[in-house]
């Protein structure tokens, strides 16, 4: 089933949850709204299930309106984060309650209605525990009931709010394998909720990135990671760092010092990178010299803590876990991926490849940026 959400706006009281949104999601498509606490997520989550009105705009599914649909007419299934379960049903009644519910016309037999329930637990992988209560599982097995409770009716639409949020690491990293293999088995239209970045780069087709209640840039997990709109998705998927710079005369500043990074743009902007995304440069050469205040490990690299310029702006960057430049107080180092958001001007640039590689998207906000990845000799 098609998902379309066309201008949709959402207020509660004077406070705006959703404003003039709109998103399109093909049939079985697996899609993460991505953003921090209060962004609008859960609240366009609530107004596809028919939980909420929209103050504005339309809900379609198909080509058909949906704003005069019953939440049971939508035939949506709904996971939330805690499970939601009965508490005094066994595993096989959870799974089995919303084909039991239906009107008599359309309620299959209690004999199909078991059959379906035992080959959905079958599918979520906890056959054997039908006679079981949820108090009587764990919490990845209940979020599992939960989900094949969901897909009992057969919904046009699965919508998953913050999964995994309540379970631990470890836990949550399995039910996230768990969940590609039987959305590649049901390809039901899939739309999840979280704020862990690393879940929905993992598990998405396409992630919407959401703050304040708007859309700020849709793409794929690369396209979000490698190409961010704005600076407000740079600083919110990954670890990055950010220095304002300006430009003249087509090289890139920062504190009155060449960066030895080059733009075709003039004025100010600020340059994002990330950690692992940086070179050691020698002593002399054009690039960003700081002071290391800090260092530990991270995994099988050094991250190390710095101050850059005279500004003493913080920055971080990974080096190999034994380089000696880790035993240094002073380093000098420049980005090789970097993206460059012009400040002050909105006037779109005309891209340029001067000794790098470019890539130059849109932005989902109306703006442009541009990102470099440098060739280095």
């Amino acid at each position: 089933m098609d998902l379309g959400i066309q201008n949709v706006s959402k207020a509660f009281g004077a406070t705006a949850a959703l404003r003039d949104v709109s998103l399109s999601i093909e049939t079985g498509e697996l899609v993460a709204l991505l953003g921090p606490s209060g962004s609008g997520k859960t609240t366009l989550l609530r107004l596809i299930a028919g939980l909420e009105t929209p103050s504005a705009g339309a809900v379609f599914f198909g080509d058909e309106e949906a704003s005069r649909r019953s939440v049971q007419e939508r035939q949506v299934g709904f996971v939330f984060q805690h499970y939601a379960l009965f508490r005094h049903m066994t595993v096989l009644e959870n799974v089995a309650f919303g084909l039991t519910i239906r009107p008599r016309h359309s309620r299959p037999s209690k004999q199909e209605i078991e059959r379906r329930a035992l080959e959905l637990i079958s599918l979520v992988q906890l056959s054997g525990l039908e006679s079981r209560y949820p108090q009587q599982l764990s919490g990845g097995q209940r979020q599992r009931v939960a989900l094949a409770r969901a897909m009992a009716i057969e919904p046009k639409v699965l919508l998953l709010d913050e999964p995994f949020g309540a379970l631990d690491a470890q836990v949550r990293k399995d039910l996230r394998h768990w969940l590609l293999e039987i959305h590649a088995r049901t390809r039901y239209t899939t739309l999840f909720v979280t704020h862990d970045q690393e879940e929905a780069l993992e598990l998405a087709n396409r992630v919407v990135v959401m703050n304040e209640g708007q859309i700020v840039q849709i793409g794929t997990p690369d396209e979000v990671y490698d190409r961010p709109a704005v600076p407000f998705v740079h600083r919110f998927i990954g670890e990055s760092s950010e220095l304002p710079v300006r430009v003249e005369k087509g090289q890139i500043w920062f504190d009155d010092c060449p960066t030895g990074l080059a733009s075709d743009r003039a004025g100010a902007g600020l340059l994002f990178f990330r950690p692992h995304q940086v070179e050691i440069a020698p002593e002399g050469s054009r690039c960003l010299e700081a002071r290391v205040i800090g260092s530990r490990r991270l995994a099988g690299t050094r991250r190390l803590e710095l101050l850059v310029g005279q500004s003493n702006r913080h920055v971080e960057i990974d080096v190999p876990l034994e380089h000696p430049v880790a035993q240094k107080q002073v380093v000098f180092f420049r980005p090789k991926v970097w993206t460059l958001f012009p400040t002050g001007d909105k006037e779109q640039a005309r891209p340029e490849t001067v000794g790098a590689r470019l890539v130059f998207p849109r932005s989902a906000a109306g703006g442009s940026l541009r990102h470099y990845e440098p060739s280095v000799s």
